[in-house]
């Protein structure tokens, strides 16, 4: 299998006897080179000595020869430095696009490398590498942990600049439009994206010191002041609310006056929503945070720690609200304040990925810094994937735990992708056990057994 080729190539898994290719010439690996996961050879800058003289260029792996053919590299230039063709079968000589003969090597798979990736790739148990976990030195869990963190912010960060780049480099127009879709969460993330990228805030800004006229603007812009946004059986007494209807009289004037287009109302979900997520009541408590001039960059880069953080998120709603959690549907009054939890999942995707985002765009270590010390100082999250962890014998104690986890299990596990995972890593390390070597799956926790069938995965070039 060519993943496994790869594999075993980049960490060395070398046979202990001389390598040699298939006409005889012995073969040293100085350096099997940089894993290459884009276009062009898979490995590059490899140093090998090939009959005591030092080659140093790309390598070429596959599980045949011949697949040099079939993927077209006798005709591609970029691969005429490859000084080396590594392969699981030999079946036929192979040229450059020069015409000139490569040198191949066969490589075989070591066998409790092969025999421990069908295991994780076939097994049941979710996650597969279960029974390694709590053998883990603390050292290869900590490191893992920290660069799973760095790279799940990265990834936050592919999505600010995306926003960034729809809002024409406005770092100030694209923190609100993170800031409300951490607001929507799962359930109406993208919708309030949407909304958020839709809002001209030069246009609010003009009106900002007018709770009212915020409210209107935001709830507007929403489509959420259109009758047919108000369910039907409430929508009579919407009709007779005034708040409603001063609302919709004044969305009137600035959507006439700043030429906006109002968003469609049907892009948002109520099902299984509980009613203090409404998306009224989530963007009234926007409007508050808003009015008082507590979602600008400015104020989140003042923040230095978690407790300044949430005092600047911890809201409430505007007044109408509180007795309301519906047009023309009176309440008892609940000022629907943020709790700190709510609080805290606005400050892990939000607050934390801006900073460390735009710490990154500025040359600004110290945010970035500030971000990972601010998801240490948060208690870990609460959810399936954190609990699956824990079961198998992890210690999660922070939000930066409980996020390098979510994106193991996003990243790795759900895309069976072992090979470049550090438990995965070390769970392939392990030497074969008796049981193995006759083909046996180790037994699980409710002591059943599976036969491996090393051919039951093919990968297709």
């Amino acid at each position: 299998m060519e993943q496994l080729l790869h594999y075993v190539w980049k960490h060395k898994m070398l046979p202990l006897e001389p390598l040699a290719t298939s006409n005889g010439q012995q073969v040293e690996v100085v350096d099997p080179g940089l894993h290459n996961r884009n276009a062009g050879p898979d490995f590059f800058n490899a140093k090998v000595k090939i009959d005591g003289a030092l080659w140093v260029g790309n390598v070429e792996i596959h599980d045949r020869a011949s697949d040099w053919y079939a993927h077209g590299h006798d005709r591609d230039a970029a691969y005429d430095n490859v000084v080396l063709h590594v392969c699981g079968e030999i079946d036929t000589p192979v040229c450059n696009s020069q015409g000139r003969l490569l040198p191949q090597l066969r490589l075989e798979v070591p066998g409790h490398v092969a025999a421990h990736y069908a295991e994780l790739i076939t097994a049941d148990k979710y996650p597969p590498c279960y029974r390694i976990i709590p053998s883990l030195s603390k050292l290869v869990v900590h490191s893992w942990l920290s660069a799973l963190q760095t790279e799940r912010l990265e990834r936050k960060t592919v999505d600010i600049d995306r926003r960034l780049r729809q809002v024409n480099g406005d770092w100030e127009a694209a923190y609100f439009a993170t800031m409300a879709r951490a607001f929507g969460f799962s359930l109406n993330g993208d919708a309030f994206e949407q909304w958020a990228l839709s809002m001209p805030l030069h246009a609010v800004d003009h009106h900002r010191d007018d709770l009212f006229q915020v409210e209107a603007f935001f709830l507007g812009q929403a489509g959420l002041l259109d009758p047919a946004s108000v369910p039907e059986r409430h929508r009579e007494q919407a009709l007779a609310d005034d708040y409603f209807l001063r609302l919709r009289s004044e969305y009137a004037f600035l959507k006439n006056k700043f030429s906006l287009t109002t968003m469609d109302p049907k892009r948002w979900k109520y099902l299984r929503l509980r009613p203090q997520n409404f998306p009224q009541i989530r963007i009234a408590q926007l409007a508050n945070l808003h009015f008082e001039r507590r979602t600008g960059l400015r104020s989140l880069v003042e923040c230095v720690d978690v407790k300044a953080l949430r005092q600047l998120y911890t809201t409430q709603v505007t007044p109408y609200w509180a007795t309301h959690y519906g047009f023309g549907r009176e309440s008892d009054r609940i000022d629907k304040r943020l709790t700190q939890k709510t609080v805290d999942v606005l400050i892990l995707n939000a607050a934390i990925p801006m900073l460390f985002a735009y710490g990154r765009s500025q040359g600004e270590e110290r945010l970035c810094d500030r971000a990972f010390d601010i998801l240490e100082q948060l208690e870990a999250e609460d959810n399936s994937i954190v609990r699956m962890w824990s079961e198998c014998g992890l210690e999660v104690s922070t939000a930066g735990d409980s996020q390098a986890l979510i994106q193991l299990k996003k990243e790795y596990c759900d895309r069976h992708d072992c090979l470049r995972c550090r438990i995965g890593h070390q769970y392939l390390s392990l030497p074969l056990s008796a049981a193995e070597r006759r083909g046996e799956y180790p037994a699980d926790k409710e002591g059943k057994t599976f036969v491996i069938n090393l051919n039951t995965t093919k990968d297709n070039g």
